[in-house]
């Protein structure tokens, strides 16, 4: 994704599984001691990047929309709890071996559970797990801070490989702002990725901006403080509390005013867009365009299954490149170089450069006479066009032929 495509071309990944070579076959060459193969008629891509789903949701299939958003989140609240352990860990399995199936290499992954951290140590996958905290009630704050600081610190040890363990500090309207300036403050000072659900919906903009709608009936009703509110977005809400920053992600942003992404752009922050769920639940499209001009890291995501079902990444970057009106090039970017940057995996993975991780997916697609028309090929693609996912240099998912 750092230059243009390339015809007959040929990547060398070495013992390590990083990438050695990239280039024409013939500048790459075939050494005598390496295994090699030729996939005619394909377009190979570094590993795609689904900058935000939720693994351990897999398989419960789209859910019915509810005539407000808070009703949807108690719904889906309660068809997660029905699951047990094992049974949310094998869904979380099941994901990331979908995903594999579709070419996509790297995951952000959300959840409370820690089941998408297990399966994607056990299946030695690749991706960030953000272990979500919450609490709404500002005074207990300093108790679940300490309870999630518990829990995380059994799961940091296990973190290996390519898998890294991010926080969530889950969303405004699940999250008290004393919560959130003692999370933002410990991962800063922990150096760990943070990603939040932020700007996601009506609802939650009422809650924060005027102490309405019906979060703000579910906390009444739960003896729980509204929040101080002064006319802020949540995003400038978030800001306050010491949330924005280089390492956090903000997820959806569907309701960014132009203040907002100045505050975004400002701290640094990255955006994760899903924009088939963001049209789902908002039925708002997030301002992908003024976020991309104002120099914001942005990477497309699928969400989840409950949102969104079937999965398919590139679906989401055919939408995003509607949205605002991009090249074929740009919206391909956006789920490989563009989301490792939004992820700050930049500098591992999201292009075949030499040095990088040797994640790649080989497509296939129709014979193209240029590169333009091969990159708006594979932009069409469908998850059955995956003929081949490689994750540093280990096959991951081979299609059978039929």
């Amino acid at each position: 994704m750092d230059r243009p495509p390339i015809a007959g071309g040929a990547l060398l990944i070495d013992s390590d599984g990083r990438i050695a070579a990239m280039g024409s076959s013939g500048e790459v060459g075939h050494p005598v001691d390496v295994s090699s193969e030729s996939q005619p008629d394909v377009i190979l891509l570094p590993g795609l990047i689904n900058t935000h789903t939720h693994l351990e949701l897999t398989g419960l299939g789209a859910l019915v929309p509810e005539p407000d958003f808070a009703d949807w989140i108690r719904r889906l609240i309660a068809l997660k709890s029905a699951r047990s352990g094992e049974q949310v860990l094998e869904a979380a399995r099941q994901g990331i071996r979908a995903g594999w199936s579709a070419g996509v290499t790297t995951l952000g992954d959300t959840g409370d559970s820690g089941a998408g951290f297990q399966a994607m140590l056990e299946l030695n996958a690749s991706g960030i797990a953000y272990q979500e905290v919450f609490g709404p009630h500002p005074d207990l704050a300093e108790a679940q801070f300490a309870e999630f600081r518990r829990r995380f610190d059994r799961l940091r040890p296990l973190a290996a490989g390519r898998v890294r363990l991010g926080v969530s500090p889950h969303a405004p309207y699940s999250v008290s702002g004393p919560l959130y300036q003692l999370v933002a403050r410990w991962a800063s000072v922990e150096n760990l990725p943070v990603a939040v659900h932020v700007a996601e919906s009506l609802e939650e903009s009422q809650l924060v901006e005027s102490a309405g709608g019906p979060f703000a009936r579910q906390w009444t009703a739960r003896g729980i403080p509204l929040p101080r509110t002064g006319g802020s977005t949540p995003i400038e809400w978030l800001d306050r509390h010491g949330v924005l920053g280089r390492r956090t992600l903000c997820i959806h942003a569907v309701r960014a005013t132009d203040s907002d992404i100045t505050r975004i752009a400002r701290a640094g922050a990255s955006v994760a867009h899903c924009p088939r769920s963001n049209r789902r639940h908002a039925r708002l499209a997030a301002p992908l365009g003024r976020l991309l001009a104002a120099g914001i890291r942005v990477g497309v995501g699928t969400d989840s299954v409950a949102s969104v079902s079937p999965q398919d990444l590139l679906a989401e970057a055919r939408q995003a490149r509607q949205l605002a009106d991009l090249s074929a090039e740009t919206a391909l970017r956006l789920v490989t170089s563009g989301a490792a940057a939004a992820l700050g995996l930049e500098a591992e993975i999201g292009s075949l450069a030499p040095g990088h991780w040797g994640d790649a997916v080989a497509i296939r697609i129709p014979p193209a006479a240029t590169a333009e028309q091969a990159l708006e090929l594979a932009l069409a693609s469908r998850p059955d066009d995956v003929v081949l996912t490689i994750l540093g240099g280990r096959e991951v998912y081979r299609r059978v032929a039929a």
